[in-house]
């Protein structure tokens, strides 16, 4: 379904802040060192919240940004790689916290990793034709799944959650394109619970193999997406992609001539935070009062899987 309007947006930080100063006191780098090869400055840890806790918080805020009542919302989707628990989903947690037990609402999780909640999007916009209010999370705390003495991965990621409520709405449209290519190399990837192995596993990545799917696979993302909306680079107000590298973003800003005031970074402060990415950058560019009625807007990622996509939206 193209007619399809956000309607609110919100997003939750975790509690501790953590400067590249900080990790220089935990592996061998440096802020120089980080800051050169990633563009990031800090990021946000989670110390006493989970991931339900974060999506909860971001819901709440869209909730308000919307001015809508929760009881609304008959399907909640959440985008995570770092869920609660094996089961219920964190989607299910956030329900029950919303008060929405007892009312027929339809709540499930989705893993695409850090293209999850373009993912999300697209999959909420086509079950508009079954659910009248979509709340769509992107959450995720990846602080527990990662080993603090990797400095490949922990300078990288980060905690926290964005959200998103969508309606069916003829002053709105959103057209989405998504793919996976897989990944039988394990160039990214968590291993988790196995037969074998008893004990949760960190996240791995090879960081040369990611940037050189990321830098092809964002603009085909970009490319595809706007042959199906028949629209054009130059007709795109504001780009938020999924914030993961600066150098990544660079350079797919010079491969599709897109001057870089159109894209919207807040990688510095916040890192990668997978699923929650995207999210959490819509609502803050929204909330810094960078996104006006009538802009046209893409939203793309790429992820672990191989995974990536984007969204077209005009707002």
């Amino acid at each position: 379904m193209e007619n399809v309007k956000i309607i609110g947006c919100g997003y939750a930080k975790a509690e501790k802040k953590l400067f590249n100063t900080d990790l220089e006191k935990i592996v061998d780098t440096s802020d120089e060192w980080i800051v050169q090869r990633t563009g990031i400055h800090s990021r946000y840890i989670t110390q006493t919240k989970n991931t339900s806790d974060l999506a909860f918080e971001a819901a709440k805020k869209a909730i308000k940004d919307a001015q809508i009542d929760v009881s609304l919302i008959d399907c909640i989707l959440v985008a995570t790689t770092t869920p609660d628990c094996i089961t219920p989903s964190t989607a299910c947690l956030v329900q029950e916290k919303l008060g929405l037990n007892g009312q027929e609402c339809t709540s499930f999780d989705l893993n695409a990793a850090c293209s999850g909640f373009v993912y999300g999007l697209s999959l909420a916009s086509m079950m508009l034709e079954t659910y009248s209010t979509i709340l769509v999370i992107g959450a995720e705390t990846l602080s527990k799944i990662i080993d603090w003495n990797d400095r490949n991965t922990c300078v990288l990621f980060g905690d926290g959650a964005g959200a998103a409520l969508i309606q069916k709405s003829n002053q709105g449209r959103m057209v989405s394109f998504t793919k996976s290519t897989g990944d039988k190399d394990g160039f990214l990837m968590c291993k988790g619970l196995s037969l074998q192995e008893k004990e949760m596993s960190y996240l791995e990545m090879n960081g040369k193999e990611v940037f050189r799917f990321a830098i092809e696979a964002m603009p085909y993302s970009i490319e595809k997406v706007l042959e199906k909306a028949n629209q054009k680079i130059e007709d795109i107000d504001l780009f938020i992609p999924h914030q993961a590298n600066i150098r990544i973003l660079k350079h797919v800003a010079k491969k599709m001539k897109i001057d870089f005031d159109r894209i919207f970074v807040n990688l510095d402060e916040f890192g990668n935070t997978s699923s929650a990415s995207i999210a959490i950058a819509l609502a803050q560019a929204k909330e810094q009062g960078k996104i006006k009625k009538g802009m046209k807007m893409v939203l793309t990622g790429f992820g672990a899987g191989f995974t990536s996509g984007a969204i077209y939206l005009e707002w």
